[in-house]
């Protein structure tokens, strides 16, 4: 009943927000360019991109992984994981689009599953790392960080679509949504719940690899996917909006999460009871070829 009354307002609710004396805000989905629609929601995700991009390459070398490099999956990595992303969630809402199935390629409205496009992500960094000859945990360490870039900006243009919303609640943290006819209905912002869970989870990397604190090539990854996993399996259990298996009344994604958290929680306890040279982090053994190429060319040039 809540999603009826949520797609039935959806673009047209004043948004509120009790717990922040009481803000309320009318943002719209879309502006017009040359004529055209541009919805906000394909906007934030091109800008999360560019930024997640813009961070990663300045930091790649902190992982021994040269800028071109990663500039050259970015060139497969972006468009992949978009198409992952829509396939996942027209996969679980064949339905939706059978009276009209081209509308599956409308991307700017919404209906991006972050899981899809994390497992389309993934295949394609270990498909071009194994073609560059670039250990595959190192550069998810550092593509992690792009990743919750992307998924803390991301998260407001579902803000902008009135949709990732959660069930009615009288909670502190609640938001309103105000119909033209002037009802409201009060619910979980999960959205909102999700962009600032990960922008914790950024932070707390951001600190530990900033600190020293990676012991070895595939930690941050970990972290982020028993963070993320842990969040997303609470916060899935809010939403009305979730993609289920069939009509098993089972969601995805918070069976997804919990397999990643397991997994994810298991490889760390593993890994942290296992000695880690630090010669043995890729980024150090770059550092020492590269001082070691660099030492033999000065060596030839003192003999030249």
């Amino acid at each position: 009943m809540l999603l009826e009354v949520i797609e039935t307002i959806q673009r047209d609710a004043v948004i509120s927000f009790p717990f922040l004396w009481n803000l309320t805000l009318n943002p719209p989905a879309y502006f017009t360019l040359f004529g055209r629609r541009v919805y906000f929601y394909g906007v934030l995700i091109a800008l999360g991109f560019l930024l997640a991009m813009s961070f990663c390459a300045r930091r790649s070398k902190r992982f021994g992984i040269r800028s071109d490099d990663f500039y050259d999956l970015m060139l497969w990595l972006i468009p992949l994981s978009i198409l992952g992303a829509r396939l996942y969630f027209v996969l679980f809402r064949l339905r939706d689009y059978a009276a009209d199935p081209i509308s599956a390629l409308y991307v700017w409205e919404g209906g991006l599953a972050i899981y899809g496009g994390v497992i389309a992500g993934v295949i394609t960094a270990l498909l071009v790392c194994r073609r560059k000859k670039i250990p595959f945990p190192a550069m998810i360490d550092l593509l992690v960080f792009g990743l919750l870039i992307g998924q803390i900006i991301g998260r407001w243009g579902n803000f902008m679509n009135r949709e990732a919303f959660g069930a009615e609640t009288e909670s502190f943290f609640r938001m309103g949504l105000t119909k033209p006819d002037g009802s409201t209905i009060y619910v979980h912002p999960t959205f909102l719940y999700e962009s600032v869970w990960n922008l914790a989870g950024l932070i707390f990397l951001l600190l530990f690899e900033k600190k020293g604190k990676r012991r070895y090539d595939g930690q941050c990854a970990l972290i982020y996917f028993f963070w993320y996993g842990l969040g997303r399996a609470w916060i899935e259990g809010l939403r009305t909006d979730s993609l289920y298996i069939g009509g098993s009344g089972i969601r995805v994604s918070q069976l997804l999460s919990i397999l990643l958290v397991l997994a994810a929680g298991t490889m760390l306890v593993i890994q942290g009871r296992r000695e880690h040279p630090p010669e043995k982090l890729y980024v150090n053994r770059v550092n020492s070829e590269n001082k070691e190429t660099g030492a033999e060319a000065a060596a030839e040039k003192q003999e030249v």
